[in-house]
C-alpha cells in the first residue's frame, strides 16, 4: 500500500511544539486564521477589572480563543473596563454593533488564589446570559481564559466549546523527536516524551489521561501506554514484527492495535493494559489504520483487500467487513466525528491528498482542503474542527479546518517539521 509519507512507515508521529531542554528554544505554535464562518455572532470583550496587568492577560485569551474560532466577530471594546457588577449600557454596546458583551474581574480569593468572575450578557434582548467565577491563579490564567470562552462559546451557539482541550503533536527537529502536549492553541506546550528513534500514532485515551503511541526506541515498533499525570508508561503491545497504529475503545478498556505477528498486517484487540491479542480482521492484503466508532459498535480501517486502499468497517466483536468508501481509487486513515454523524478521511483526487468527509447518513463526500498533502486528520471532541498535518514548503505544518470547510486555521512553529496531531478529549 503506498500511503503518503508518515503512513508509509506506518508512523504517527505525535508533533512537539518545544525543541528541547538542553539549550534548544522553547517554541510555541503560531495560528493563522485563513477563512471564518459566513455567519459572525459580534461579540464584546470588555477589559476585566482589576490588577491591569493580570487583567489584560486573562482577557487577551478569550478574545483571542473566540476570534480563532471563526465565528466570532470582535467588536471593539474601546478600552471600557467592566465588571461583572458594573449597570451595562445596553443601547451603547447595540450602537457598537454588539450582539453580546462579556464582562468581569479578577481578584483576590480568601484563600490567596485569583478569582475570575465574568458575566455574559445578550445586548439585543437586554438580559443577563449567565455566569460563573474560576478559582485560579498567575500560571493557570490561561485554563481560566479558556474556560470563559468555553462558556461563552456555548452559550452563543448553542455547542459545548473546544478552548479548554489539548493537543498532541511530534516535532523532529535534526535527528530528534519529540512527544508534545499543548493547549488547544498550540501554546503551553509540555514535552511528554524525548527520543532519538521515531514516536508514531499518538492516541488520547476518553478521559483525556493516558496517550498511547509507538516508539522506535528499541529498534523496533513498540506500542506504549503513557500516563500524562505521572509520567509513567507501559508497553501495551510488544509481539513479534510490528506493533502499531493503537486506537481507544469508547471505555478506555481496549486498544485496536495493527500487528504482523501472524504475517501480514491485521487489526488485533488488546486490554490497554496488555496481554494477548484478538484477532479482528483476517484477509491477504494489509489492513490497518484503525479506529472505534464513538458508540463502539465498529471498527474503521483500511484496507488494500480489493485492489486498492479503501475504507471498511468491522463489527467490534467480529464478522465480515464492509466497505464504506466507493467514490475514488485511495482511501485511507478513517476518523469517525465524536457525534457519529461523519467520517474524516485522506483522499486521493487528481495526484493530491486531501482532506476529505463523509456524510455517514447520505454517504455524500466533500473535499475540505485544498493542499496536496493531507495527512493524520483528528476531530475536535464537539465535532466542529478537524486538525491535520499537511506539508507546506517541504515542512510538516498543521492545519485545521472546520467540519463545513468554512472555517481554516494554519498552525506552525518556527523550527521543526511538525506531524501526526491528535486533539484530546474535553475535561471534564
Amino acid at each position: 500500500m503506498n500511503l503518503p509519507t508518515t503512513r508509509r512507515t506506518a508512523l504517527g508521529l505525535l508533533a512537539a511544539l518545544l525543541l528541547g531542554s538542553a539549550g534548544l528554544a522553547r517554541a510555541q505554535l503560531s495560528i493563522q486564521i485563513t477563512g471564518a464562518g459566513a455567519n459572525q455572532i459580534p461579540v464584546a470583550i470588555a477589559d476585566f477589572g482589576g490588577d491591569p496587568g493580570t487583567s489584560r492577560a486573562l482577557t487577551s485569551v478569550v478574545r483571542s480563543d473566540l476570534e480563532r474560532s471563526g465565528l466570532f466577530r470582535l467588536v471593539d471594546a474601546g478600552g471600557a473596563a467592566l465588571t461583572e457588577a458594573s449597570p451595562v449600557d445596553y443601547m451603547a454596546w447595540k450602537s457598537r454593533g454588539a450582539d453580546a458583551l462579556a464582562a468581569g474581574s479578577l481578584g483576590a480569593s480568601p484563600d490567596g488564589r485569583l478569582e475570575a468572575r465574568f458575566r455574559l450578557y445578550d445586548v439585543n434582548r437586554q438580559n443577563n446570559l449567565g455566569g460563573a467565577a474560576y478559582l485560579t491563579a498567575v500560571p493557570q490564567l490561561r485554563a481560566a481564559g479558556h474556560r470563559i470562552a468555553d462558556y461563552i462559546y456555548e452559550k452563543l451557539t448553542g455547542e459545548r466549546g473546544i478552548f479548554s482541550t489539548r493537543i498532541a503533536y511530534v516535532v523532529k527537529s535534526g535527528g530528534r523527536y519529540e512527544l508534545q502536549i499543548a493547549d488547544s492553541d498550540g501554546q503551553n506546550a509540555q514535552t511528554a516524551l524525548v527520543s532519538r528513534e521515531p514516536i508514531i500514532s499518538p492516541s488520547w485515551s476518553p478521559d483525556g489521561s493516558r496517550i498511547a503511541y509507538v516508539s522506535f526506541e528499541n529498534k523496533k515498533p513498540i506500542v506504549f501506554v503513557h500516563s500524562l499525570a505521572t509520567g509513567k508508561r507501559h508497553v501495551a503491545a510488544n509481539f513479534k514484527g510490528s506493533n502499531s497504529a493503537p486506537a481507544w475503545s469508547p471505555d478506555g478498556q481496549r486498544l485496536a492495535v495493527v500487528l504482523t505477528k501472524d504475517g501480514s498486517s491485521q487489526i488485533y484487540l488488546i486490554n490497554a493494559g496488555g496481554g494477548a491479542a484478538q484477532r479482528l480482521t483476517s484477509s491477504g492484503g494489509i489492513d490497518t489504520e484503525p479506529q472505534f466508532s464513538p458508540d463502539g459498535a465498529w471498527v474503521y480501517f483500511t484496507s488494500d483487500r480489493g485492489g486498492s486502499p479503501q475504507i471498511y468497517r468491522v463489527s467490534s466483536s467480529g464478522g465480515a467487513p464492509e466497505r464504506v468508501t466507493f467514490e475514488g481509487s485511495y482511501n485511507v486513515t478513517p476518523r469517525p466525528s465524536p457525534d457519529g454523524k461523519s467520517l474524516a478521511f485522506i483522499a486521493r483526487r487528481e495526484g493530491r491528498f486531501q482532506l476529505a468527509i463523509m456524510d455517514l447518513a447520505s454517504r455524500q463526500v466533500q473535499i475540505l482542503s485544498d493542499s496536496h498533502k493531507d495527512e493524520s486528520p483528528s476531530f475536535a471532541p464537539n465535532s466542529r474542527m478537524i486538525l491535520l498535518a499537511t506539508e507546506i514548503g517541504g515542512r510538516g505544518v498543521l492545519s485545521a479546518v472546520s467540519a463545513d470547510g468554512r472555517i481554516k486555521q494554519r498552525l506552525s512553529v518556527a523550527a521543526g517539521d511538525v506531524r501526526e496531531p491528535a486533539w484530546g478529549p474535553f475535561n471534564n
